[in-house]
């Protein structure tokens, strides 16, 4: 095959190539299979040509296993299935799901995946099984090689075997018959060298994920086991597993957490071992740097912020358990135990969700506060390595002095002191050669301390290139050669993932090192790690949160460099796949470690391209935003009256003439247009009434009540006054001016809902209700400096209404779509409870996500909502519900077009269900 790319491809390869490590080469091509037999077909025309092939999925590793200059084979668009067997006492899971996605199917029966790396919301099994992670608590013994049934792998010949057919092993020796006999050979030489075994056992009696699995050739005999554990851990380098099965286990969802503050590392480490043999499930350490940065976290706990900060350390430990009555009778047994511990403050260990949600985020804020804080055009590392425990004070106190010795400054020191597993952060600049040397000097050192004390150079993060040409050293001689022997045996002509695990180079590691310029304010703080990316509702269409920032970072470089013919190339690209198919829904931000909102950077990249003339008319409707939206309504009343094809042809003229960025596209599934916004007068009103517009442009479905329709009968049936201000008719909450980047109408209509909301909340007195989350969340902002309070409908109601209404039509089953509106304001709770007063079953899908309508997006890109909605749809549709609800019109639309039924707001099944009997 052929490995140059079409010029339609170059911007895709430049936005793949960027992944979460300090790595970054642009691959030659990127191909995406979705089944084994493209996978077979891809692996045999890229052996024909000679060329390099590297699997990756989630993009979260973070050694540069997932970097490659050959072709790059993307498996997280497919291999995403998801099976449960055994009632969640097993799970057979394709490459390409998070882990995340594959715990939140295992919840509904109490189980969930052994591993638990902390990039759950974005790593995938692929990544899982290919770096053997582990995380917080599961330690050796609930990873991947542990946990792992059986698998389906593709070997480099294009090879299919599915481990867990019962003639697995015959096959394995008919079709691979080299292999086969090859990895029996292996393991008798193992076994006969007695120091080869006491160096696995020793090594992998802790976390270690240096080098290949070599324990397999000890643990097991049959060829096919040794093959099936030798993938795991082998990072892509020895063929590709396109499905596994894991013994699952169970959720413990009884929890106690407390932070144990002692006066030095030494005293911390040493009660290390003494909590975790007292059964601990976690024991998470935090040195003196690290406490410092923790105490300028916004919600770091009053008593870690005033603590004065000298040579002290932290524990961070929690006791799991299945249930309450478990949960007390350990932390009786664990009383004496934590009593005893020489810390600077007793020790409490809370179950209450609010305490143990700032401990955890003072655990998991390090991360955020480093990153986001590093200077301009440096590079975030996050590195891990594991010592015994005994020696766990001794090394960190060695790492300390490193960072000393070759000025690292506020770097932090963190990690699963039970495991001896240690993570440490710094930043470094790779444009500079002083810097360069730095580093180099450094990593040979931080080698040199990790052996010294009989440690891994890896524990978790996979060895990657980062430590590739430290694995003989770490090994020796004769395991680092059964190590080659291995990859020649299952790659025999080094086809998949050159330079990554295995490196004969001592320099290989200080090449093709990332640049990170400074570009734009509202993005140069990321660090490319992909957590925004399954949240994104364009991932698998256009282009994640992730890549638009990183191609904003190559059109900066190719601009410096002077090449002309790829920044235009990315330039041209970019408008559709980065700018016209973002959301700008900000869900990006609610996983983003360091609070990036890519959808701040997508609207000012409108403003500035912004259509004069679009920019015109959209600045006279924020004056006369009544009418519009009587207009608006009035048109689509007479399009509902006609045959859709026929309106869908005006509208697909309309955007050949004047563009698809300004015509909306017609469909079928679109309502007639809903009521005008009228003001309602109360005598003593408990709050502001503020109707979205969107209900005046899109009515209700069959004749139904709208969501402000629902609201205010409501109130009237549980006796609550509410008032509606005058002018109602021509407030917006803005978000269709500010999502597009027309600044000079959104601040002329911000002034005006603020004129009009501070003189109808008497001063801020009342607090303003709206019935679209959406537009709740624009309101907020338009109140965050006016001095009023906004609250969503559905907090309100199930705060002030729900209480006073009884249920006399219920549901069986209801469908909820949560929105991501309602997600970043906080009250998905709330509409859980109002589903579930009204409904016997309520199902939240699993593959839940924004929808992409995102206000008139799915009008303007409905292949944005169609991908969006995709697997939720489908799995919606697997079954037959009676209701479908959600929290804003626009995105009941999308749902409605996805799924081919109604779906209607909360309120009006509400409303609907707490009707008086006739």
């Amino acid at each position: 095959m052929s490995t140059a790319a079409p010029a339609e491809s170059v911007t895709r390869r430049h936005a793949i190539a960027h992944d979460a490590s300090h790595y970054l080469l642009v691959p030659s091509a990127v191909e995406t299979p979705g089944t084994v037999a493209e996978v077979v077909e891809l692996m045999r025309r890229v052996r024909e040509s000679g060329a390099s092939l590297t699997f990756r999925s989630g993009g979260t590793s973070l050694s540069g296993q997932g970097s490659t200059a050959g072709v790059l084979a993307d498996t997280r668009r497919h291999f995403r299935a998801i099976r449960v067997l055994d009632d969640g006492m097993r799970v057979s899971v394709g490459p390409g799901a998070t882990v995340r996605q594959v715990n939140a199917v295992l919840a509904r029966h109490g189980r969930k995946l052994g591993p638990d790396p902390a990039s759950e919301v974005a790593c995938t099994i692929g990544g899982v099984l290919a770096n053997n992670s582990s995380g917080m608590v599961c330690g050796i013994t609930q990873n991947s090689y542990r946990t792992v049934e059986s698998m389906v792998v593709v070997l480099a010949s294009g090879t299919v075997i599915d481990t867990a057919a019962p003639d697995a092993d015959a096959e394995l020796a008919r079709a691979e018959p080299d292999v086969h006999a090859g990895l029996s050979a292996l393991r008798e030489r193992v076994l006969a060298d007695p120091a080869s075994v006491a160096t696995i056992e020793r090594l992998f009696s802790r976390k270690n994920t240096m080098g290949y699995g070599v324990n397999a050739l000890l643990d097991f005999e049959r060829p096919v086991d040794i093959l099936a554990h030798l993938m795991i851990g082998s990072e892509g380098t020895l063929g590709f597993i396109s499905s596994a099965t894991f013994r699952t286990v169970p959720v413990l969802t009884s929890v106690a957490t407390g932070l144990a503050v002692f006066r030095t590392l030494t005293e911390a480490a040493a009660a290390t071992s003494l909590l975790a043999d007292a059964g601990f499930a976690t024991v998470e350490l935090m040195d003196a740097t690290s406490l410092r940065v923790a105490q300028q976290l916004p919600d770091c706990p009053t008593d870690i912020a005033a603590l004065p900060v000298d040579q002290h350390a932290a524990l961070l430990i929690e006791l799991q358990t299945e249930d309450d009555a478990a949960l007390a009778a350990e932390l009786r047994r664990t009383e004496a135990t934590v009593d005893a511990l020489p810390v600077v403050h007793p020790v409490l260990l809370s179950q209450e969700p609010a305490r143990r949600a700032s401990l955890w985020h003072l655990r998991k804020g390090l991360y955020t506060a480093v990153a986001g804080a590093r200077p301009l055009g440096t590079t975030a590392l996050l590195e891990d390595v594991v010592v015994p425990v005994e020696h766990l004070g001794a090394f960190c106190d060695g790492l300390i002095e490193l960072f000393d010795r070759f000025g690292y400054e506020d770097s932090v020191i963190f990690g699963h002191a039970k495991d001896g597993n240690v993570h440490f952060m710094l930043t470094e600049r790779f444009d500079r050669a002083e810097s360069l040397d730095r580093y180099r000097a450094f990593t040979e050192a931080m080698v040199d301390l990790v052996l010294l004390f009989g440690g891994s150079l890896k524990a978790e993060h996979g060895t990657g290139r980062v430590m590739a040409p430290f694995v003989s050293r770490q090994y020796g001689d004769e395991l680092y050669a059964v190590m080659w022997q291995i990859k020649r045996l299952l790659d025999p002509t080094g086809m998949l993932n050159p330079g990554v695990l295995l490196s004969d180079d001592p320099g290989s590691y200080l090449r093709d090192l990332k640049i990170t310029p400074a570009v734009e304010a509202e993005v140069d703080r990321c660090v490319e790690c992909g957590y925004c990316e399954p949240a994104c509702p364009s991932r698998d269409l256009t282009l994640t949160p992730r890549q638009r920032i990183v191609l904003r970072r190559e059109m900066a470089d190719a601009e410096r460099a002077g090449d002309t013919a790829l920044l235009e190339r990315l330039r041209a690209d970019y408008e559709y796949q980065g700018v016209e198919t973002c959301a700008v829904d900000g869900m990006c931000q609610s996983a983003c470690p360091v609070g990036i909102n890519t959808g701040d950077l997508v609207r000012r990249l409108r403003a500035e391209t912004a259509a004069r003339p679009a920019a015109t008319v959209w600045g006279a409707a924020s004056r006369q935003w009544g009418a519009v939206t009587v207009g608006a309504a009035a048109a689509l009343t007479v399009a509902k009256a006609l045959p859709p094809s026929v309106v869908k042809a005006a509208t697909v003229l309309g955007r050949s003439m004047l563009g698809d960025e300004q015509v909306p596209l017609y469909s079928a599934e679109l309502p007639a247009g809903g009521a005008a916004r009228r003001p309602l007068a109360a005598a003593d009103p408990v709050a502001v009434f503020f109707p979205a517009c969107v209900g005046t442009m899109f009515g209700a479905p069959r004749g139904a009540l709208s969501a402000s329709e629902a609201f205010l009968a409501l109130c009237e049936r549980a006796g609550v006054s509410v008032t509606v201000p005058d002018g109602i008719g021509s407030l917006c909450c803005g978000t269709p001016w500010k999502s597009k980047g027309y600044t000079a109408g959104y601040d002329r209509m911000s002034d005006s809902v603020r004129s009009v909301l501070l003189e109808a909340t008497d001063g801020g007195r009342l607090p303003v209700v709206c019935d679209a989350s959406s537009c709740t969340e624009g309101l907020a902002l338009m109140a965050a400096t006016a001095g009023f309070t906004v609250v969503d409908s559905i907090a309100f109601t199930a705060e002030r209404l729900l209480p006073a209404v009884s249920v006399t039509e219920p549901i069986g089953s209801m469908v909820v779509h949560p929105t991501c509106s309602s997600a970043q304001l906080g009250i998905d709770q709330e509409l859980a409870a109002i589903a579930s007063s009204i409904a016997a079953e309520v199902v939240t899908p699993v593959s839940w996500s924004c929808c992409g309508f995102a206000g008139d997006r799915g009008l303007l890109h409905p292949e944005l909502t169609a991908s969006a909605t995709a697997a939720e749809a489908a799995e919606v549709t697997s079954r037959d519900h009676d209701a479908y609800a959600s929290t804003n019109r626009t995105c009941e639309l999308g749902m409605t077009r996805a799924v081919g039924a109604d779906y209607e707001h909360i309120l009006v099944h509400l409303e609907r269900a707490t009707r008086p009997p006739a």
